[in-house]
């Protein structure tokens, strides 16, 4: 299950946002084990130091801690994890409001969109 990566970002911050967004979309959970810096290397088709480089961001980040011996596991800290979730909410909408500027359109006609689209699911 080797994964595409995009040059605009360093991988090991490609591999970070994606595990940040399977913790906002409760696939990874609080007090989840992660996988081993090898395993995890393995799964993405990376080097392990980038797999090293990554969970030591998401610890700087306080979303993981790191349990000498035992392996790293997702933070149980419900404060850093709500925030989490509303520092990816913000950041999907600027982007979509970024893009539908680019498209020339008002904020009236995006949400016109959002309730358009919104109702199909």
């Amino acid at each position: 299950m080797t994964e595409e990566y995009t040059a605009s970002k360093p991988i090991y911050v490609q591999i970070a946002d994606r595990i940040i967004r399977e913790i906002v979309r409760n696939e990874l959970n609080p007090g989840d084990k992660l996988p081993s810096v090898r395993e995890m290397a393995i799964q993405s088709g990376v080097n392990p130091n980038t797999i090293q480089r990554t969970y030591s961001e998401l610890e700087r980040m306080d979303i993981v801690e790191t349990r000498r011996g035992q392996g790293t596991f997702v933070t149980e800290n419900q404060e850093i994890l709500s925030v989490l979730n509303e520092k990816v909410q913000r950041e999907v909408v600027e982007q979509f409001i970024r893009n539908m500027k680019e498209l020339g359109l008002s904020q009236k006609q995006m949400i016109e969109s959002l309730e358009k689209y919104g109702e199909g699911e």
